[in-house]
């Protein structure tokens, strides 16, 4: 005990004497901010958090945009002169190990984060970061919370609710048409949030405030839709957005086939799964729908940059999943503000170079961060075709 307090004493005497021997240092802080912070940018790597369920409920999710990160990070492993090193934080598909998983990541002192799959996640572990000053780039939550709730939060995938946009452009400029209507769940709040943006674009663009003749709200429980579909045509329409679940919208599909009626069927990137195509059958033929990524689309010079890259390894005829180009962009953009920015160690300065971004060609489209953090970009457009999803048309991000 007597020679821990002989140990204190020598410290404090160590203290004082710097303290008043040093002009500079009349007061302790001065003291340690002169003496005892050290060169912040002299680091040998620079580390980009990878916040992911990689176990759990939600790990198929996790991996697919892990491997986008990864083959970003083989393709461009150095930033600065440095190397970029990837650290990993499972947050098991739980919101619990989430927050500390979290911690972890700000404890290790990454630069930019990447992840998670799944908004709620994103959410717990956005407060840490943006306590952190670490920027976040989530892959494919799509919760307006996400990116709104925090100005360190950007995402690479679009909310859902922005595919309205894209699907009124295509409505008007590629199909030539200024009228629509819209058959809409009335108890989902995602079929309303789309149909909202698809009915203001339509107005903007058409200068209409009737450009959508006709609105058709119904509950999970209707199963005949036949009276509605005949007024939609008997109105002069030829376009129906079908703001609504898959099930609905294949039965609102085969009941106009059952009565002839021909009609351009909208949707979005529900849509694009082979149990779609299969209990759709001829009914959902010439139908069209908004989607993240078509990889025969050839968006920008980055998208073949990730088509190559993805096939190299995962096989020729592999057909990379959204979620995988999706985390591609996310690391690019990273070291992108990393680079621009100049530093790996000044989150409001990477964080600005971000919220800076202007048509960055990633794989998955150009991309621009509105105030929210969230990306204006291309929007693929897909129809059906003799059972198979084929690409019409890309939708470029001028919004404005």
């Amino acid at each position: 005990m007597q020679k821990k307090q002989k140990q204190t004493a020598a410290i404090v005497l160590l203290i004082f004497l710097f303290t008043t021997l040093f002009s500079g240092c009349t007061t302790l802080n001065n003291f340690a901010d002169t003496f005892l912070t050290t060169d912040t940018q002299d680091t040998e790597v620079i580390r980009i958090g990878v916040f992911e369920p990689l176990s759990g409920k939600e790990k198929e999710h996790g991996e697919l945009e892990l491997r986008g990160i990864e083959l970003a990070h083989e393709l461009y492993p150095e930033i600065l002169g440095k190397n970029v090193e990837l650290v990993y934080a499972d947050n098991k598909s739980d919101i619990d190990v989430a927050a500390s998983a979290a911690q972890d990541l700000v404890n290790k002192k990454v630069s930019v984060v990447l992840g998670s799959h799944g908004s709620t996640l994103s959410l717990v572990g956005g407060e840490y970061f943006a306590d952190a000053k670490i920027p976040a780039i989530t892959i494919t939550s799509t919760n307006p919370l996400v990116t709104s709730s925090s100005e360190y939060s950007f995402r690479t995938c679009f909310v859902e609710s922005f595919q309205g946009v894209a699907l009124a452009k295509y409505t008007v400029e590629q199909i030539g048409t200024s009228k629509a209507a819209i058959f809409r769940d009335a108890e989902d709040d995602y079929a309303a949030a789309v149909s909202q943006t698809f009915t203001d674009k339509m107005v903007q663009l058409t200068g209409d405030v009737n450009a959508i003749s006709k609105t058709v709200e119904y509950t999970s429980a209707r199963k005949d839709f036949k009276k509605p579909l005949q007024q939609a045509k008997d109105s002069g329409v030829n376009v129906v957005l079908l703001a609504s679940k898959n099930s609905d919208a294949i039965r609102i599909m085969q009941q106009a086939e059952e009565m002839k009626i021909e009609l351009l069927f909208l949707g979005t990137d529900k849509w694009e799964n082979e149990d779609f195509l299969k209990e759709g059958g001829t009914a959902a033929e010439g139908a069209a729908f908004s989607t993240y990524f078509d990889p025969e689309a050839g968006i920008t010079e980055n998208t073949e940059v990730f088509l190559k890259a993805y096939r190299e390894k995962y096989g020729e005829d592999a057909e990379p999943p959204d979620d995988a180009a999706l985390g591609f962009d996310a690391y690019l953009l990273a070291i992108n503000a990393i680079g621009s920015a100049g530093t790996s160690v000044d989150g409001d300065a990477i964080r600005a170079r971000l919220a800076a971004t202007k048509n960055f060609p990633g794989a998955s489209g150009n991309i621009t961060f509105d105030g929210n953090g969230d990306p204006i970009k291309s929007v693929a457009i897909k129809t059906i075709i003799n059972g198979k999803f084929i690409h019409i048309d890309t939708v470029e991000p001028a919004w404005q």
